[in-house]
This record gives structure tokens, sequence and C-alpha cells, in this order.
């Protein structure tokens, strides 16, 4: 395993585990944990995270008042929270939220203590960690009213409020309100719940880039390990990650590292993400970056404003020669395809592709296991380098993923604003036919964008170029 995984929210603070507390952190440790949140649930359990955090290098503390907990909040406990949050082991305000099904403060009561402790966060500039259950459109319209700001908030010229709702256990819709709203999904054990299907097709349908894992421990315990009924710790998160795996179609290792990722992102804590990745690993598959420029500026495409992609951070601050990309191809084994990809065209850099298809070609004819090789491009590079390329690409890649994006020239332009202008849209479909009549393995792609006609698509791809046609995910890459 490679960066590790972070349980982004558990409560060792719990008497549970006062009699055992340093094995179980060993035990996280030994399973890969490198980070852990815990989130203090009033005003005395925020205080022992603290000094847990104080104990513990991984361990990261939270402050707050849990709805459980809003009925007996101390008369002056915005007070003490707010001096809490200024310890450099605070990363956020939390566990907040509403919690209807139990009740245990009146609705009116966590209603109030909710909204006071999100405008702190706000005024604070730290991200909250929100509970919610039976109570999701009061959670969310709260947080659209925090996140629209009040005049007071506006006037401070306050940050944006952000932060994640815990242990998700709601359905589709409320998962894209919150996403709406700028939040981030955390996952616990109860994915693993075999009456959990519902939970795992929102997990399914959800962008990665905005999911967190957890364990909630001592709460929730992950099947098959500890079982139901049994306490949780932190080393079981592998669990939640196993099966967030199983149903996005990844890696445990790609789960770990983008969910890891996004903690960065949002807390600010764990590994930081390795810039400038050259061969980089999703799946089984091992794609080279080995440029960042390109032909176009597509409107759904982060290359300028977040080129990270499942996890890896692909700026580069030059492009790589060849023998880096062949170094970098070294430190990996075993996948199943090669991909020139990357954060760019690869294509603008014909010379260099060959070389390195030629150099692979060479590692399979000396006896290696050959994997598949195949280019990502937007099939432009007929007109960047003033001729027909594909001859010279066939004799070493047979395998071609080609950016079609839109069943016209028109739809094209608006979508994907080539610097090739009116001639790019006819350009790809040329492109695409010289790869099949050279006898080459074509996929013609198109991002879901809002509004687009796949079925347009489908035909230009399908019955007028004779290509598959790949539907790729609006706002999500890899």
């Amino acid at each position: 395993m490679g960066v590790g995984f972070v349980d982004s929210h558990l409560h060792l603070d719990l008497s549970l585990f006062d009699e055992d507390r340093d094995s179980v952190v060993s035990r996280a440790r030994q399973a890969n944990v490198v980070a852990m949140l815990n989130p203090g649930h009033n005003l005395e359990s925020s205080r022992k995270a603290i000094q847990l955090a104080e104990r513990y290098a991984e361990l990261y503390a939270a402050v707050g008042v849990h709805p459980h907990d809003a009925a007996a909040e101390e008369p002056r406990g915005e007070e003490a929270i707010r001096e809490l949050a200024r310890h450099p082991r605070v990363v956020a305000i939390g566990e907040i939220g509403l919690d209807y099904y139990r009740n245990l403060s009146p609705p009116e009561t966590q209603r109030r203590v909710f909204l006071k402790y999100l405008r702190l966060a706000r005024r604070l500039n730290l991200p909250v960690i929100v509970h919610c259950r039976d109570a999701f459109e009061d959670v969310c319209g709260m947080l659209e009213e925090v996140q629209a700001g009040t005049p007071a908030l506006q006037e401070e010229k306050t940050q944006a409020l952000r932060g994640v709702l815990h242990s998700f256990s709601g359905d589709e819709s409320s998962a894209f309100r919150l996403l709406d709203i700028g939040f981030f999904i955390s996952f616990s054990g109860q994915i693993t719940y075999p009456k959990s299907d519902s939970l795992r097709s929102v997990a399914r349908e959800l962008p990665i880039e905005k999911v967190l894992i957890e364990t909630d421990s001592p709460f929730l315990p992950p099947q098959p390990r500890p079982g139901r009924g049994k306490r949780n710790e932190p080393s079981f998160v592998s669990h939640v990650a196993e099966e967030l795996a199983r149903v996005k179609g990844l890696s445990v290792e790609d789960v770990a590292r983008i969910t890891t990722g996004n903690v960065r992102r949002l807390f600010g804590i764990g590994p930081e993400i390795e810039a400038g990745q050259i061969a980089y690993r999703i799946r089984n598959s091992l794609y080279l970056n080995i440029t960042n420029e390109c032909t176009n500026a597509c409107v759904f495409c982060r290359r300028q404003t977040n080129p990270v992609v499942k996890g890896h951070d692909l700026r580069l601050d030059r492009e790589p020669t060849f023998e880096e990309i062949v170094a970098a191809i070294g430190e990996h084994h075993g996948y199943d395809e090669i991909v020139f990809c990357g954060y760019g065209e690869p294509l603008l850099r014909l010379e260099v592709v060959k070389q390195v298809a030629q150099f692979l070609r060479g590692k399979a004819n000396a006896g290696e296991t050959p994997a598949l090789l195949r280019i990502n491009t937007n099939g432009l590079a007929n007109l960047v380098h003033g001729r027909n390329i594909v001859p010279e690409l066939i004799p070493l890649v047979r395998n071609f993923s080609v950016s079609l994006n839109a069943p016209s020239a028109e739809e094209y332009h608006r979508l994907c604003r080539s610097r090739y202008g009116d001639l790019a849209y006819e350009e790809v479909k040329r492109f695409i036919r010289e790869c099949r009549e050279g006898g080459a393995s074509v996929i013609a792609t198109v991002v879901a964008v809002p509004g687009l006609d796949l079925e347009a698509c489908r035909k230009v791809a399908e019955e007028e170029l004779g290509a598959t046609l790949r539907v790729r995910e609006y706002d999500e890459v890899g």
C-alpha cells in the first residue's frame, strides 16, 4: 500500500478505549492508518480530544457540541469552544448537527446550537463535521443559509462554509444537494452491511473526489470484521475502503490515495500529494503524463484549475525527457495497459511517444509480459504536425481513445474551444477514420456535459465513423 488511509471520524476519547487506547493506536499504525480525526461532542469531550491529539502524532482534534448535548450546552460554551479552536491540533468545528431520531435535545435547541457553531466555523475559517440523522431537510437548509451568509458574516468577509457530513446514510438527492453546497460526504462501516444496497448505490453515483472514509469508532463496526455489536476501531477503516473500491470499480490503493488527498484538501492533515507525476497508476492501468500543453481549452477540463486525477497531481514544471519517462515506467509492475494520457495532449510530443512505444515493444520482444498500449488523444495531431501521422503510430500503437465530445462542429466549438476553430471537428472525425482504416481499435469518447445529445453523439461515432462510443462522466476524470 502506498500513501495509507485516513480515518476521518472516530471517538478515541470515549471510555470504551480507556483500557487499551495505546494498543488501538498501535494497531491502526500497523494497518497503515496515517492520520485520524477525533471530533468532540461537548466541551469536556473536546478538551479530551485535544489532549489525545497532543499524545498521538497521527491524531487530530475537532471541537464542538453534538446535537445530543445541545440542551446541556454550558452558558459560555461558544466562547469556550472558540478558545479551544485556537489549539494547533484542532482542524475543524464538530461534531455538530441535528438528530431527530433520538431527539435527546429539543429540535429547536438543536437548530439554535447548530446554527451558532456553523457561523462560528465561518468566522474562524474552519471546516465543520456535521452529524445528521432523520434531519436532512433541515441540515441542508441551514447549511445553505449559512453558506449564503447573513449580512453580518458578509461584512466580516468570512470564507465560504466547507465541511463533511459524516457517516452518511441519506439518499442520492440529499447527497448531491450536499455536494452543491460544497460539502464532502463520508462513508462508515454501514456501507459494508448486507442491507445497505441503497447506500452503496449512492456511493456508486458520487464523484469519489468528494468522498471520505471513516470508522466512527467505537460505533458502526464493518462487516465481516469485527461484526455488528462489537467495538469498532480505526484499524478497520480498510474494510470501508475495500467496499468503496468494489462499488466504484477502483483498487483499494486508489481509494486510499484519493480519500487521503480529499482529507488533505478539507482539513489540511495527512500526507501531501506529490506533484509532477510522470507515470501514475489507476486500477491496473499505468498512465503516462508527458505534457500539460493542449490545443483545446475544453469547458469541462480542470487542467488549468485542479489538475488532480484520482489522487495524482499531474502538474508538471517541465516536460519530462524520454529517459525520465522510461525511469518512471520502471518503478511500476504488473499493469494490464499503458496509456499515453496525463493532463495534456500527448501527441504534441509525437517523437517522444514513438520513442517510448518502441521501447515498450522492445521489452515485450525481450520476453516481458506485454501490456496493451493506448493513446488518449483529442485527434488534432495531424493539424499540429502538418501531415498524417497515423501511419507512423500504427506499427507501434494499435489502440486509440479519441475525444469526439460533440455531435456537430458547432457544439464541438462551444465545448472544446480549439485553437483550430472551425477546422477542428472534421479533423477529429478524419483522425478516427484514419486510425480505423489503419487497422487500429478506436474508442470515440464524449463527456456527458449536461444538455449534450448523447444519442446524436452515438450515431456519429458508431454509424458514421464505425468507432465504439464511450461516455465519460461529467466532472469526474479517470
